[in-house]
């Protein structure tokens, strides 16, 4: 709901900042005064064509505010999370007007464009009357406000369910259904580029191992040298040191028996001698495992070559070719047998459409009984809003083929007055005939959009007496249920409100500006008594107003408690 509302140089308005509460939000004032204005400011916050000639003379722009309680909206919560913005149980939006054109829109702070504002407000508010922003004249809203009225919302989940497969296999079949010339194309160049990849016989890891012996290939001369040589300088030589070392070592034993320091010396040198022996033997092996064959130098040059050719043409590693080699041969296998694959879409498609009928079929009967109930309940709210000669249907008109809401679409259809063929009532309707309507349909099925501010103009237009006081009463009942803004003429429709704001238009140093105020007590009779007997204001329509007020308060708590 709207806690707070801050309008800045617009019209008239030079600065006006107030606060309405949950339930029956009243505003009046005499003709003139700026209450129409006042909606034109929120009609901005909703997304409405802004023109430069709102701001006010002698300033450079206009600001329209609004501070919304989000506590019971977990779906604007989710679309602001969705769109990088802060959510938390307020949201602040502010346009602003410029003279130059320049137009900006901000939520919690940050800029937005105009569409997001749009999407975000329609959840919030809707405005019946004299309005851009008219919720009765969005046709595919109604079919939406019937299925909330009935709680069909989980038949046409199933059905959305059927649906959506049915459109996966449908593209599917489609992709299938390539012309013949392309299929062929494909067929030829996965062929080939499988023929090619299997002609590599690729394995794993292969281009590691082929590197290194690469590597060793191209170091063929220094290995042999240092393997091959080493072998002999350690042991194979005629002076080789393992030789020699053995012969210090034998001098060193026999000398032990003269000096038996000798003795720890000539063990260390076996041990060495023992190590060196070990390691000029594998020196060895190792040279005689040395293969340094011309041509497979050649051999691996070759094959690295190849490997890095597939990789540039399919993937960058080896295991990635091995995945797309299984992909082609998937691939090659479903487009050789397309025959087989499309007979087999077409069974499921066929299986799938049946169920679509079918879950559609069950949701067309309940709209339709829905319709006609929602139809005569509507019809009895009108009767008592001075429109009880008014025919209200909801029109299910079958679709050619299936759509992802139903089997139908659904339009709000109304003949005002007797005799006259029912018309679609976003073409016909009056501004005032709107806000009666949707006030009844909100009667009818409250949760009927989701949205919990309404604000309501000109519904007690061409009416009065004990009708005017119908609208009271039901907009007070609305009240219970959901915040509600209204804009009236009428002291029998005021004398319900929860809060009662007057508008007056104030001159001050040859300035005029509007100011909004809440009523209490004698300020409220005051305003009532207004209303009742224009500006000859008398103590007997002071206590008229006094029990108007009593009168509506009294019968909205006898109502409550007979409920």
């Amino acid at each position: 709901m709207i806690t707070d509302l801050i309008i800045k140089n617009f019209a008239i308005i030079e600065n006006l900042h107030v606060s309405f509460g949950h339930g029956f939000n009243v505003l009046t004032g005499e003709t003139g005064a700026g209450k129409s204005i006042i909606l034109d400011a929120v009609n901005l916050l909703l997304g409405g064509r802004a023109r430069g000639e709102v701001i006010r003379t002698g300033t450079e722009e206009a600001t329209v505010e609004a501070v919304f309680d989000l506590q019971d909206e977990q779906l604007v919560c989710q679309l602001l999370g969705a769109a990088g913005l802060e959510a938390s149980d307020e949201l602040l939006v502010r346009r602003v007007v410029a003279r130059s054109g320049r137009n900006r829109v901000f939520v919690n702070g940050s800029l937005v464009p105009l569409g997001q504002l749009r999407e975000l407000t329609s959840r919030l508010v809707n405005i019946y009357g004299q309005h851009e922003h008219q919720h009765l004249q969005r046709v595919e809203t109604h079919l939406e406000l019937l299925d909330n009225f009935a709680g069909l919302q989980p038949l046409l989940d199933v059905y959305r369910q059927v649906f959506q497969q049915r459109q996966q296999l449908q593209q599917k079949l489609n992709a299938l259904n390539l012309a013949e010339r392309e299929r062929q194309q494909r067929l030829d160049m996965l062929a080939f580029q499988q023929q090619e990849l299997e002609n590599a016989r690729l394995v794993a890891g292969e281009d590691r191992d082929l590197e290194q012996e690469r590597a060793l290939l191209q170091h063929a001369e220094k290995l042999t040298a240092a393997t091959a040589g080493g072998y002999e300088s350690l042991y194979g030589g005629q002076r080789a040191v393992c030789g020699q070392l053995g012969e210090l070592a034998d001098d060193l034993e026999a000398l032990q028996a003269i000096d038996p320091q000798l003795e720890t010396l000539a063990q260390t040198l076996r041990s060495s001698l023992y190590d060196l022996e070990d390691v000029a033997t594998s020196l060895r092996n190792y040279a005689d495992k040395l293969d340094f064959e011309p041509q497979r130098q050649q051999q691996v040059e070759e094959r690295l070559a190849l490997l890095a050719s597939l990789k540039r043409k399919y993937a960058p590693t080896i295991e990635e070719l091995l995945n797309y080699q299984q992909q082609i041969t998937a691939e090659l296998a479903e487009l050789s047998d397309i025959e087989g694959h499309r007979e087999q879409l077409q069974k499921q498609l066929q299986d799938c459409s049946a169920s679509v009928l079918a879950a559609g079929g069950e949701l067309s009967a309940a709209r339709q009984s829905a319709a006609e109930r929602l139809s005569a309940a509507v019809e009895q709210e009108l009767s008592d809003l001075a429109m009880g000669s008014a025919r209200f249907t909801l029109q299910l008109e079958t679709l050619a083929d299936p759509g992802p809401d139903g089997l139908e679409k659904g339009e709000f259809y109304l003949a005002a007055n007797p005799g006259e063929a029912p018309q679609p009532l976003a073409k016909i309707a009056s501004g005032g005939e709107l806000s009666r309507i949707m006030l009844a349909l909100k009667r009818s099925a409250p949760q009927g959009d989701g949205v919990r501010t309404l604000i309501f103009d000109e519904v007690d237009a061409g009416i009065g007496g004990e009708a005017a006081t119908a609208v009271g009463e039901k907009i007070s009942r609305l009240g219970n249920a959901f915040q509600v803004l209204c804009v009236t003429h009428l002291p029998q429709v005021a004398a319900f409100a929860d809060r009662h704001y007057q508008v007056t238009k104030e001159e001050t140093a040859g300035r005029t500006s509007t100011r909004l105020l809440l009523l209490e007590a004698d300020l409220r009779v005051a305003e009532m008594a207004r209303m009742l007997g224009g500006a000859q204001v008398s103590e007997r329509t002071l206590e008229h107003a006094r029990e108007l007020i009593a009168g509506s308060t009294a019968r909205i708590a006898g109502e409550s408690a007979d409920c």
